[in-house]
């Protein structure tokens, strides 16, 4: 795991100083400890963070071929490094390393642009090829690993792993990108194709950018994608064993290092599942973490301890309070933009335990999205099947005009939510999806607005980006549709970009096994009754891991990391509530009608309404103004 960044002139192979590649790897120093390289030539410049992890005397970048017509800056794992090589090998290459990233540099001569197809891993790299005169940017299938990049006035391609690093170059204008605010105050992150500083981009998931001197800079081409248009129609047995296989190995893969490599445990469904491969693959004991929470209602180390037991693994907890707002502004620093999920806090608390022990440590996410394990798929599958009961026709008036009138109960569980059901019934599904996944729904949002910016954004629906990709989905059901949009828009918006950043923070690389895509893909063609059955998500999985994990881990509520943002706001951060409402960086931008901020926060602290997590958004929006546009 390591930081990139570079500077390409697309017009003339003008000269770039190797200080101006250095001041832009400086802010991401935290990304690299064990080492920085930079590589200069007219028109180009490379450069490089080290968090060493395979290779240790080896592997420094960036690095070049023999003949010094290739050279690359790579951050990432390609797991399969030592098979792709060997087959080079068998074709002539000569490798000089034991490193992965040579791997990059030999697979570009051999196969071209193709060569991302044959890598197995997280990698986001540059690579420039001084015979074509090109830099070739490439990011992982699923957007594990991030890569910014922006074209300036003066003909220049600049990239970097993190927006701070673009930040860096003083050519860089920093003027905010209203839509995007409008997406942030939806979704609680800025997606993966915008930004909040105009004219930044993020290379999305599984695409490729070729930037050539003397040519304009064309649009990403996207190489890979995930279908769920296919059906797996082989029995349930076959199929659960074939998960097993791809489970195990895809663990296995992730377990080689030259440095010491542990896991994260919460005791959950998919944390436990990793952890069990891995004692699987291990002959020694298995480094484990958790953190815990000194309130019982959200404290999972019990579930945890089970599985450690189960596993003998080496575990180690640390409880800390739920109230752990002054980590506001490490939160800030790290992610740049405004990003308001709260488990960022905790995520950060379990990585820094981590550190402890190891550089390397394995995680649980993506299974929820691949087979979904989410309450929200469940909602969407039961309300899916009541649509097609009730003529179109009949949906909106009659539904839509009883949930209206019914009173709003925030505080009860979402079946029980019976106005969120009604409006939700009297939409179609796409829409009914996308206000499921909005932190702050339309309606308040507008209301935020003041009335020159919400003229300004022209009607732009932050929904629209989720209803559009389930539309697009190649997709044959409404949850296939659902969990599409999800893997491509929340999981690099949201879960990535979170454990990414909050793991680089204290320079640990987070490895992701439930992520690989082959087993992404085989989730995507398992019936929806492998997915969904009853009121059980990640069915086939649940089943698969019976002999592995007890049923008390399994079929237990999910609980996820839980902060108590309400009684911030009413307690210790009242008082930050009050000045986002007054003379904050955010009242400074004028984009919002500050008198109903303030009405929000004096309604929130009384206890009249709930308005926590949107009092975090504002909060955490407030932070990130004033750093990136230098507002006070």
């Amino acid at each position: 795991m390591c930081g990139i960044a570079g500077i390409f002139h697309l017009e003339t192979a003008k000269p770039v100083e190797e200080a101006r590649v250095r001041a832009m790897l400086g802010p991401m120093a935290h990304r690299g400890p064990d080492g920085s390289g930079v590589w200069t030539a007219p028109g180009v410049g490379l450069g490089h963070l080290r968090l060493s992890i395979i290779d240790l005397e080896g592997g420094a970048q960036p690095m070049a071929t023999d003949d010094g017509q290739l050279i690359v800056t790579y951050n990432g794992e390609i797991y399969n490094f030592a098979e792709i090589r060997a087959e080079l090998e068998a074709k002539g290459h000569v490798f000089h390393s034991h490193s992965d990233t040579e791997v990059i540099l030999h697979g570009w001569r051999q196969w071209g642009e193709a060569c991302v197809e044959h890598f197995v891993g997280m990698f986001a790299f540059a690579l420039h090829d001084r015979r074509t005169q090109s830099l070739w940017l490439v990011r992982d299938r699923l957007g594990v690993k991030p890569l910014h990049y922006a074209q300036l006035y003066d003909g220049s391609l600049i990239f970097a792993s993190e927006l701070k690093g673009l930040l860096a170059h003083p050519m860089m204008r920093r003027e905010p990108e209203l839509s995007a605010v409008e997406d942030y105050l939806a979704y609680g992150y800025v997606p993966d194709d915008t930004s909040l500083v105009k004219g930044v981009r993020k290379l999305g998931a599984g695409e490729t950018l070729l930037a050539v001197r003397g040519k304009p800079l064309g649009r990403p081409s996207r190489y890979w994608d995930i279908s769920f248009a296919d059906r797996d129609t082989r029995s349930a047995k076959v199929q659960e064993e074939e998960l097993v296989d791809l489970l195990r190995r895809s663990v296995r893969s992730r377990m080689v290092s030259d440095v010491p490599l542990g896991a994260f445990l919460s005791g959950g469904v998919d944390s436990s599942t990793v952890v069990a491969f891995m004692a699987e693959n291990s002959r020694e004991a298995v480094r484990t973490c958790t953190i815990g929470f000194d309130d019982a209602s959200v404290d999972e180390t019990a579930h945890a301890d089970l599985i450690a037991r189960r596993y003998a693994t080496d575990h180690r907890t640390r409880i800390v309070s739920p109230d752990d707002y002054p980590l506001i502004d490490t939160l800030t620093t790290h992610f740049d933009e405004p990003f308001a999920d709260v488990s960022a806090l905790p995520t950060y608390r379990v990585c820094q335990l981590a550190r402890e022990q190891v550089t390397v440590a394995l995680s649980g996410d993506g299974a929820d999205e691949a087979f979904a394990g989410y309450r929200r798929h469940l909602f969407q599958h039961r309300e899916e099947k009541l649509r097609s009961l009730i003529p179109g026709s009949l949906r909106g008036p009659l539904l839509g005009g009883l949930g209206a009138i019914y009173p709003k109960a925030d505080w009860l569980p979402r079946p029980l939510r019976a106005k969120s059901t009604l409006l939700g019934l009297a939409v179609d599904g796409a829409e009914a999806y996308a206000n499921s996944v909005s932190v702050t729904r339309a309606p308040m949002r507008a209301k935020l607005w003041n009335d020159e910016h919400r003229a300004a954004l022209s009607g732009y629906r932050a929904e629209d980006r989720y209803i559009l990709a389930m539309r697009d989905a190649p997709a044959r059901d409404a949850i296939d549709r659902a969990q599409y949009a999800d893997i491509r828009i929340w999981l690099p918006g949201d879960i990535l970009t979170k454990v990414d950043r909050m793991s680089m923070a204290v320079s640990l690389e987070a490895r992701e096994p439930l992520l690989d895509h082959r087993l992404i893909e085989f989730a995507a063609r398992l019936p929806v009754n492998q997915r969904i059955r009853g009121q059980t998500g990640k069915y086939l999985m649940k089943k698969a891991m019976e002999p592995y994990l007890p049923p008390s881990i399994l079929y237990r509520q999910k609980m996820g990391f839980v902060t108590p943002i309400a009684q911030w706001f009413r307690g210790p951060l009242a008082g930050e509530a009050r000045a986002v409402a007054g003379g904050s960086a955010l009242a400074r931008t004028g984009w919002f009608d500050m008198r109903r901020v303030a009405a929000l926060a004096e309604q929130h602290k009384s206890g009249l309404h709930n308005h926590g997590r949107l009092l975090w958004q504002l909060l955490m929006l407030d932070k990130s103004v004033e750093r990136l546009f230098g507002i006070k």
